[in-house]
């Protein structure tokens, strides 16, 4: 039986409230509450020094502690733009060296947005310039992956299909399931377990088993509208969805070794480990 991994993506206030203030003192604080991820952000650019990301991946390692990280939010393959390509193809390399310095083994990114391009023709760009570059990036990553996710507002590129067909491309990249972003752009379709069924069969047929089984997963409740998501939520909001219970039996069913990252808007340690709490206690149940 393999095992999910949970874990917060950043730290939750109580971090704070509890008077700590350096990520040196997360890898630990996070082994005391039984967690088993913690996933990195330099989505307002990378201001870490190599140094200091040689010592926190160290601290994390001694902790048991499996790191990700998520690029900058700045990325966007699909703008026409060369010197913006030319762009985002660095912070996707800067990223990889800080994969290895911290010893994380995966990166998440979003891959594109529309613009002022048709859907059809933004996600043909992003493709073609993925397909163009996967192979220099291929070369640096050595065991680690590079995870598109799927987004949550109308104009972003990232639908489940989107994401999973790019994943196609290549071997190093898996796919960022974002559940909650997932629920807020289709305006709340995540009901059931068979509405995740569908997505990983989806991602089963075209990725196969190895892939699928070990994709990326942010979990959170999120407030939309017409045009998506409006913002996080914490697992105490009860309007929004998606609903882990809905998700925890798939994942069970279909044998996976997910990492689970929560985003939940200051509660993300807490959630973490309320979905972890869920999913041992439903397996016990089961075995």
């Amino acid at each position: 039986m393999n095992k999910v991994l949970f874990g917060p993506a950043g730290n939750s206030l109580s971090f704070y409230e509890e008077g700590f203030k350096s990520s040196y003192d997360t890898p630990k604080w996070l082994k005391n509450r039984g967690l088993d991820l913690f996933e990195y952000s330099f989505g307002q650019g990378y201001r870490m020094t190599t140094e200091t990301a040689l010592k926190l991946g160290e601290e994390f390692k001694k902790e048991g502690i499996v790191l990700s990280l998520h690029a900058p939010y700045f990325i966007n393959f699909a703008n026409p733009d060369e010197e913006m390509f030319t762009k985002s193809i660095g912070y996707i390399n800067t990223g990889i060296k800080f994969m290895k310095s911290l010893q994380a083994d995966r990166m998440v990114f979003h891959p594109a947005s529309c613009g002022k391009q048709t859907r059809e023709e933004a996600v043909s760009l992003m493709t073609n310039r993925l397909k163009e570059i996967m192979p220099t990036f291929e070369e640096e990553l050595g065991d680690k992956y590079l995870c598109p996710e799927t987004m949550g507002k109308v104009m972003q590129i990232g639908t489940y299909k989107e994401i999973i067909d790019l994943c196609t491309i290549s071997k190093k990249l898996i796919p960022t399931f974002d559940f909650g972003h997932i629920n807020a752009l289709t305006q709340g379709s995540l009901k059931s377990a068979e509405d995740y069924k569908r997505i990983f069969d989806y991602s089963f047929e075209k990725l196969g088993e190895e892939r699928t089984k070990n994709a990326h997963i942010h979990f959170s409740r999120i407030q939309y509208g017409a045009k998506g998501e409006i913002r996080h939520l914490t697992f105490e909001d009860k309007l929004y969805g998606p609903y882990f219970e809905d998700l925890v039996n798939v994942l069970i069913d279909y044998d996976m070794a997910c990492h689970v990252i929560c985003e939940s808007s200051g509660t993300m340690a807490e959630d973490s480990k309320t979905m972890k709490d869920i999913y041992l206690k439903t397996l016990a149940n089961r075995s």
